[in-house]
């Protein structure tokens, strides 16, 4: 029985989402332990307050019409209540956990920086050793299928090496969703969802059950990797 962590941050849910589609994959043979948890938000209220366009300079307006700037911190907050009975992440959980998916937005086609905070914050398990060995899976979302969420995943590998992790994607022969012309996520680095511009859209079914596939190819490598360790088989052969 492995231990699999879904460790996400999401601003406006579609990556809670994701995650507890991920989670359910990840349990799916009902063998396996799951724990959810959360990356701790900033705190900046020059971040959080939304002016209104009547004091904004005319190219500001324009973009807070197009992008829906109020409507975003509306369902940022609601999104952010929704998520509170998940507890915050700690570097227990890592070492806990036999198999890790790891969940955020795509900010600029790279992880945000809560994430990378968090991480860095994690320097003592990358001294320890305590992820080596271990799988990872990425999912994301992004706003558009133009703005980085394979980037995002692709660049978000190289931290997880530095921690020894073995990175886990999303096999074209598993996952037949994602060879379409329809505007969805998904790819064979990581699961993905298209959120809109403005936050608007909601996780196409497609995209959860490539998500919920993500945390089962997961949970299947964690527990052979488990198992591979409590044989004792060391890989090496002796000279007869």
């Amino acid at each position: 029985m492995a231990n699999l962590l879904v460790i996400y941050y999401s601003a406006f849910g579609h990556v809670w989402q994701m995650a507890h589609a991920a989670a359910d994959g990840a349990g799916r043979s009902g063998a396996h332990r799951v724990r959810i948890v959360r990356i701790l938000e900033m705190a900046s209220p020059a971040n959080r307050v939304i002016r209104r366009e009547k004091d904004e300079p005319a190219n500001s307006a324009v973009l807070s019409r197009q992008f829906r700037l109020t409507d975003r911190y509306t369902k940022y907050e609601a999104a952010q209540s929704l998520q509170q009975h998940i507890p915050y992440a700690t570097n227990d959980d890592l070492r806990w956990a036999d198999g890790i998916l790891w969940g955020f937005p795509t900010y600029y086609g790279s992880m945000p920086a809560q994430v990378k905070l968090f991480l860095e914050l994690a320097g003592e398990l990358c001294v320890e050793g305590a992820l080596e060995g271990k799988p990872a899976g990425i999912f994301n979302s992004t706003a558009s299928i133009h703005t980085g969420h394979e980037a995002a995943i692709l660049t978000s590998m190289v931290p997880l090496f530095h921690f020894g992790m073995i990175f886990v994607g999303l096999p074209y022969s598993e996952n037949p969703e994602y060879l379409t012309a329809d505007a969805i996520g998904c790819s064979p680095y990581g699961a993905s969802t298209l959120a809109g511009p403005d936050s608007s859209l909601t996780p196409d079914p497609r995209e959860l059950v490539m998500a919920a596939r993500l945390g089962e190819r997961v949970a299947d490598v964690a527990e052979a990797l488990r198992l591979f360790r409590e044989s004792g088989i060391s890989g090496k052969t002796e000279e007869g």
